[in-house]
This record gives C-alpha cells, sequence and structure tokens, in this order.
C-alpha cells in the first residue's frame, strides 16, 4: 500500500485486502487505534468549543482529519522513543501517552498543564513521555529530532548501552519542505546514520498556500533519494496503511540502518487555526476529502465485515467523550501560576 513512487490508495481498499479476522493485526489493535483517533478528534472538537467560548487563547491549530498519521505512527513506539511536533501538536501528544486532562490543561494556561501553563497551545512538551515539544515555527523541531536520535546512537557507541537503539519520529508539514533545515537534517541524519524517521504530513496547504503552488518538484518523497535515504508514500486517511509504512522504518531505524522520509497524504478538516475563516480552500475540494474520514471509514469497515459489535464501539465512544469532560473539568479547576514565578522553569533547577 506504499511505495517509492506515486500511490493512487483508498482507505477501504487497503483495509479489505489486509485486515480479516485471522489477520496477524489483531481485534485489539484496531481498537486500540481506533479509540486513539477519536481522543484526538474529540479532543480537538472541544478545543474548538473552549476557544470561541474564551477559555483558551492565542493561536490553536486544531488536527481534525489527520488522525490516521499520528496514530499510525506513534502507537508503535515504546514509551522510550521519542516524538517531535509542530505548531499542531495535541493530538501527536496524547498518542505518545500525554493525559489528555493536561494537554487541556496547558491549553487554559493553568499550572497543572504538562508545560505549567507557560508554553499554551504551540508548546506542548512532556519529559516524561519523551514528547520533546510543539514548535511555533516551521522546522525547528527538525534539528531538535536529530539531537535525540545522535543521543541514542551516542549512548550505544560511547557509553556501550546494550539495549537497542530508541528511534524518533519528527512530524512535519509539506510547507516546512522548502526550508533550509528539512534538507539539511537530510544530509546529515544519511551521514550518522541516525535513528529517526521524518514524517511529513502533507495536508495539501501551508497555511492559506496549495502545495503543488509552492514547490518546484511537489512530489516530496522523491526527495529522499537525493540524500540516500528510503522515502515513501503513504495514504495518510488510512490508519493502517500508514502503520504498515511506519512499521517497517522503525524497524529500520532500531536496527541501526538510518533514517526514513514518509510522506502521507492526508487533509485537515478545519482552517488553518481557530482565527483562519478557511475561505481559500474549495467546498469541492473539502467535501471530497471529509468523505475519506479515518476514524468513519475504520469504524464502517468493522462493522461490515462483523470484526466487532456495535456496542463495543459505542461503549469506547461513551469512554471517550467522558475522558474530554473530565479533561475539561480539570482544567476549570485547576490553579493558574503564580504571577511571582513566571521566570521558573526558564533554567535547571536543583
Amino acid at each position: 500500500m506504499c511505495k517509492e513512487k506515486n500511490i493512487t490508495a483508498l482507505p477501504l481498499t487497503f483495509l479489505s485486502k489486509n485486515v480479516d479476522k485471522e489477520s496477524s493485526l489483531s481485534i485489539d489493535i484496531l481498537l486500540s487505534l481506533y479509540e486513539d483517533m477519536l481522543v484526538g478528534r474529540n479532543f480537538e472538537d472541544m478545543c474548538a468549543q473552549m476557544y470561541y467560548r474564551g477559555k483558551m487563547f492565542g493561536f490553536v491549530h486544531l488536527y481534525n482529519g489527520q488522525e490516521a498519521v499520528s496514530s499510525g505512527v506513534i502507537k508503535l513506539l515504546r514509551s522510550s522513543d521519542y516524538v517531535c511536533s509542530t505548531y499542531r501538536d495535541h493530538v501527536h501528544a496524547i498518542s505518545k501517552g500525554v493525559q489528555p486532562k493536561y494537554v487541556m490543561a496547558e491549553l487554559f494556561g493553568k499550572e497543572t498543564g504538562c508545560s505549567k501553563g507557560r508554553g499554551g497551545s504551540m508548546h506542548i512538551f512532556d519529559a516524561k513521555n519523551n514528547f520533546l515539544g510543539g514548535f511555533a515555527f516551521i522546522g525547528e523541531g527538525i534539528p531538535v529530532a536529530l539531537g535525540a536520535a545522535f543521543q541514542s546512537v551516542y549512548r550505544k557507541q560511547i557509553f556501550h548501552d546494550l539495549g537497542e537503539l530508541n528511534v524518533t519520529v519528527c512530524f512535519f508539514g509539506d510547507g516546512t519542505t522548502n526550508n533550509g533545515q528539512f534538507f539539511e537534517c537530510l544530509n546529515m541524519a544519511v551521514l550518522w546514520k541516525l535513528p529517526v524517521i521524518f514524517v511529513v504530513e502533507n495536508n495539501q496547504w501551508a497555511i492559506g498556500m496549495a502545495h503543488h503552488r509552492s514547490t518546484s518538484y511537489p512530489e516530496i518523497h522523491q526527495k529522499a533519494e537525493v540524500f540516500g535515504l528510503p522515502g515513501f508514500e503513504v495514504d495518510g486517511m488510512d490508519v493502517l496503511a500508514v502503520r504498515e509504512v511506519a512499521q517497517k522504518a522503525i524497524m529500520r531505524a532500531r536496527a541501526g540502518n538510518g533514517p526514513t522520509l514518509i510522506e502521507a497524504l492526508t487533509y485537515r478538516f478545519r482552517g488553518h487555526s481557530l482565527a483562519d475563516p478557511d475561505e481559500l480552500r474549495s467546498r469541492k475540494e473539502k467535501e471530497a476529502w471529509l468523505v475519506r474520514d479515518p476514524i468513519k471509514n475504520l469504524k464502517n469497515y468493522m462493522l461490515e465485515n462483523s470484526l466487532i459489535e456495535i456496542n463495543t464501539l459505542n461503549e469506547i465512544e461513551i469512554g471517550v467523550k467522558k475522558k474530554i469532560e473530565e479533561s475539561v473539568n480539570f482544567a476549570l479547576s485547576s490553579p493558574e501560576p503564580n504571577v511571582k514565578e513566571l521566570k521558573k522553569y526558564l533554567f535547571v533547577e536543583d
């Protein structure tokens, strides 16, 4: 379902070929992926409600529609692996293990937030889960991801760590691939054979600039060949297609064989941010992508092929909604940061 040249994959085509009751991909994995995507979608929808009610401020960039990329990649990682994100970072953090209530509290600017209320929407960070942050400017996370991957190699070669290499996954958008950090870091990752996976979430638009209008060569995954690493294009609306290509890339990186570039073709269902009226994209284009909703397609497939009972999915959906409501209540009841501690956490404290 992925290859080094163009693909024309549809979610249900992939699912129907690769999932059945005897498949090595267990029902538990399918339900885990479904729940993770559902948590992400419900969390972002609640963020929109809270933003418009004046509970959170600043720029808030939502991930609706792109959940298959986050779940398909991150749910394969170990707790010791690392993730670097972008300003569209809420769902990446949740997939990596950060509890939704701590992300919501951060968005509310509360002391209980994962960044102690100092970061906000674009700077989600959690050391416990090796989530190395969202970054407000495009391309910022790529060099940080290289640093995380380098220290994994360094520990093994210099400190003779007997364990397997930890893998670092770096997410960024199509607009970032025209920036210098992208090319420089691809070169360095191959040169040093770093265990890093570059995941381009090509949602077709860099704010209001269509991808095909901003780059001389739109096939991002093919740019990997210049630097000597494998590049793959995958249907980013199909969680199982994403999982398949990510699994191979992770195994390759962990075995010490170096980096991989994955271009996931996806689409955001909302504007660039909640301040964006989303008037530049045509209704026809948006409707064409909405029918490929990764969550609905996975749900329909499981039901149509009798892989799971509707009651089980209903229970998951109820549990997810409850979790998101609890996150909001936690954020609302959490204390504000003390203004006297404004400069706290700027430097390492003993």
